[in-house]
């Protein structure tokens, strides 16, 4: 069964941090790329953070270089998203997905994350 598990959302205060995890299963971890992707309410899904499949290639949106770090854990076939100095707009459904070469990919279901005092 091919699944990816996201988990670690929840609510925090302005300039607090929380720590994504998005757990793989069912296909060759290593040999896919991951990314992290967010969809707030009223506006399209928006690309966060992606990382290459031998991990060292990373790259950010704008609105999060410098607070969110995006890594991956051949071993526990996991990847990470790190967020840092959280703000109200940050707020929205997170959601995991893996890509090999070519059409073939994955999505997980999501995980909320609300920032909110």
């Amino acid at each position: 069964q091919v699944q990816l598990v996201e988990s670690g959302g929840g609510l925090v205060q302005p300039g607090g941090s929380l720590r994504l995890s998005c757990a793989a299963s069912g296909f060759t971890f290593s040999t896919y790329a991951m990314s992290w992707y967010r969809q707030a309410p009223g506006k399209e899904r928006e690309s966060v953070a992606h990382i290459g499949a031998f991990g060292k290639f990373t790259n950010y949106a704008d609105s999060v270089k410098g607070r969110f770090t995006i890594s991956r854990d051949p071993a526990k076939t996991t990847a990470y998203l790190q967020m840092n100095s959280l703000k109200p707009e940050d707020t929205a459904v997170y959601l995991c997905r893996a890509a090999a070469p070519g059409p073939a990919y994955y999505w997980g279901k999501g995980t909320l994350v609300t920032v909110s005092s």
